[in-house]
């Protein structure tokens, strides 16, 4: 399925250029384009108007969008490595859902808490709900790679159904559904900020890359390597956990932007994650901005939830992820 990760090592830097390139112009339709018409004119003649545009809503919005585009993208990697199976995800292992549960639970228990509470009940529902996903993977030997996860998504399911269930019982259903629906156009300045917690988990991931790598190669060679394979396995599914509760807190649940990225990079570019992520983390911003500004003009001056135009595109790509490793 992949191609031999040394005969493009010498194209990598011209490749990341590229893409940086891509992800800057990306940037700069994402500053421009909104409701409010915004022109480069007015921003290169300071307008107080269109800074104030800018630095209010434009440029937290654009941050959000880097930050879980990059943050997602990891977290899939990771739990790609610590599962084994390159169809798992936060969407396709049941992350995503254990978040909501968790927000829905402590919005309900402990609303006093605002927002360290909800961080702190999705963070506990992510990180017990990923240990009890890969108890089962680990605990049921799947002859095919494609079922891990189609279980994770009825997994998925049923805590969807839960938290549904719960949310009705205490008439929270309809704000539920839709402050979980991933939408960025609520992102403004004084309410996006909880996203800057994924910056230190990326450094974090990227200092701990080449040990994630060996763990990608199971617990045998990884202990006969002097590592501490439980000790990494735990700090990977924290660090998604983190992860996953910040961005679900801050714009909702998008689904499978940690599926195709690392599966697109890994095609061209091998598993070496040291050498990969930065290509990883610039390829899940690359691809939120690009679902963001068509969803902000398909509909204009409208615009459709990112949450939908990333399922769409995702479900697409897993589709042809799953014909590629048939073929």
């Amino acid at each position: 399925m992949h191609k031999n990760p040394t005969n493009e090592k010498a194209y990598v830097p011209i490749n990341i250029f590229f893409l940086g390139m891509v992800f800057l112009i990306l940037c700069v339709i994402s500053l421009l384009v909104g409701a409010k018409q915004l022109h480069l004119s007015d921003v290169m003649s300071s307008s107080s108007e269109a800074w104030l545009t800018l630095t209010a809503s434009r440029f937290p919005r654009l941050a959000s969008l880097i930050l879980a585009g990059i943050g997602l993208s990891v977290c899939g990697v990771i739990l790609q490595q610590i599962v084994r199976n390159k169809f798992v995800e936060p969407a396709t292992s049941g992350g995503l859902d254990a978040a909501k549960l968790g927000i829905l639970m402590s919005l309900i228990h402990l609303p006093a808490f605002g927002i360290a509470g909800k961080m702190i009940g999705a963070l506990v529902f992510c990180l017990i709900s990923s240990v009890f996903f890969i108890t089962i993977i680990r605990l049921v030997r799947f002859k095919n790679a494609v079922l891990v996860p189609v279980i994770g998504l009825m997994y998925g399911a049923v805590l969807s159904a839960v938290a549904e269930f719960y949310a009705y019982q205490n008439n929270m259903l309809q704000s539920m559904q839709g402050w979980l629906l991933g939408d960025f156009s609520r992102v403004v300045q004084g309410h996006y900020e909880i996203i800057y917690l994924i910056l230190p988990i990326v450094i974090l991931t990227y200092l701990f890359a080449h040990r994630f790598t060996i763990v990608g190669m199971g617990e045998t060679v990884a202990t006969s390597l002097g590592l501490n394979y439980t000790g990494l396995t735990a700090l990977g599914l924290i660090l998604v956990a983190i992860t996953v509760s910040a961005v679900v807190i801050t714009v909702g649940a998008i689904p499978f932007v940690g599926l195709i990225v690392p599966n697109l990079v890994a095609m061209f570019y091998g598993d070496n994650l040291k050498r990969t992520l930065p290509i990883i983390a610039l390829g899940g911003a690359s691809v939120l901005l690009i679902c963001d500004i068509f969803g902000r003009l398909f509909l204009y001056p409208f615009e459709i939830p990112i949450g939908l135009t990333a399922g769409c595109l995702g479900g697409f790509m897993f589709l042809v992820v799953i014909w590629k490793t048939k073929k």
